[in-house]
């Protein structure tokens, strides 16, 4: 058998961990040979790509982004895009995918199981942890570091000039980092797209901080929103999945504490510095552990499924199930936190 593997979406730490496992237990155990695909569906689409194989992917445990590169590519947006797929897998004697991606990328390799036949099995990869099928993705507990790690060196900075400091961390729909985050570095207020936030309770927050002689660090996930207002865009463009681009919602409230209580407010946005870099422990295991259950759903014909973690064990759950919700944070898991906030 002859094993295609792909990474789409956003880059995140971990993607080369899930390779170097497929390839390896693909080769040892099962002698299979397998080929990847450059930067997400557009390989298969324009039948790009490289081989892949114990050597291609030896060293690269540590390694951050991906070999193969990626892209947000969608196919069903591409003129024949699904006969082009099965050209190039016939064309170059690919029996499977693997696909390696979140919410969009692998509801394109269900899309093409169940409605088109394609043999594809899916790894769950997003920093932002809301695929719902899984308890944990790769790549989250790495950005949750990244962030927790700029809080504590905010901590200091924000005390020693008595001022407001904003973190905007990444979270479009669901705010599990900037929860996780927030309450690790110990924020003064946690702010994530399921809960619209009251701008006067916030600066409410802030002004307890100061007046027990603390400087103040309100931590924002990018899709959180204000109660009466929207979501704040970086340009109102789109990608090929229909997301817009955001960008600005910490820089819009940190002016909008500064105007209503008079203190100094400043942001930094973290961006891609939390998608960057080498992966945590953590991320390393578990996209190993991703690896090497995905080239055994394969070796068992297993088309249509996603890996996922269950407690510590590794499942297998339907794609369709895994992409038909994004897993958020509960409002009684948020009030938790609310403990900690002002």
């Amino acid at each position: 058998m002859r094993v295609g593997v792909l990474t789409g979406g956003g880059d995140c730490p971990g993607l080369n961990a899930v390779m170097r496992a497929v390839v390896r237990k693909g080769v040892q155990q099962y002698d299979y040979g397998f080929l990847g695909f450059r930067d997400g569906w557009r390989g298969p689409l324009e039948g790009d790509t490289v081989p892949l194989d114990i050597p291609a992917v030896r060293g690269t445990l540590p390694r951050g982004g991906t070999i193969l590169g990626s892209s947000r590519t969608n196919p069903f947006n591409e003129e024949n895009g699904v006969r082009r797929i099965r050209e190039n897998l016939a064309k170059h004697e690919v029996d499977a995918l693997i696909a390696i991606g979140g919410e969009d990328t692998l509801g394109v390799a269900a899309r093409l199981t169940d409605e088109f036949g394609i043999h594809c099995v899916g790894v769950p990869k997003t920093i932002d942890n809301d695929l719902s099928a899984t308890d944990y993705t790769f790549g989250f507990d790495t950005a949750v570091h990244v962030a927790t790690e700029a809080i504590d060196r905010l901590h200091t900075t924000a005390e020693s000039h008595m001022r407001v400091l904003v973190v905007e961390v990444m979270g479009r729909h669901a705010g599990w980092i900037a929860l996780h985050s927030g309450l690790a570095g110990g924020a003064n207020c946690i702010l994530i797209p399921e809960q619209r936030f009251d701008v006067e309770q916030v600066c409410g927050w802030v002004e307890s901080r100061f007046k027990a002689s603390y400087a103040p660090i309100v931590v924002v996930a990018e899709g959180a929103m204000p109660k009466d207002g929207q979501m704040v865009l970086k340009d109102g463009s789109k990608d090929s999945f229909g997301h817009v681009r955001l960008s600005g919602v910490g820089e819009w409230l940190a002016k909008e504490i500064e105007a209503r209580t008079g203190k100094e407010a400043r942001t930094t946005v973290l961006g891609h510095i939390q998608r960057g870099g080498t992966p945590s422990a953590f991320d390393r295991w578990l996209a190993t552990r991703f690896g090497l259950h995905a080239i055994d759903a394969v070796r068992d014909g297993d088309w249509g499924t996603m890996v996922a973690l269950r407690g510590t064990d590794i499942v297998r759950v339907p794609l369709a199930e895994a992409t038909a919700k994004l897993k958020t944070v509960s409002p009684e898991l948020y009030e938790e936190a609310g403990v900690f906030f002002g």
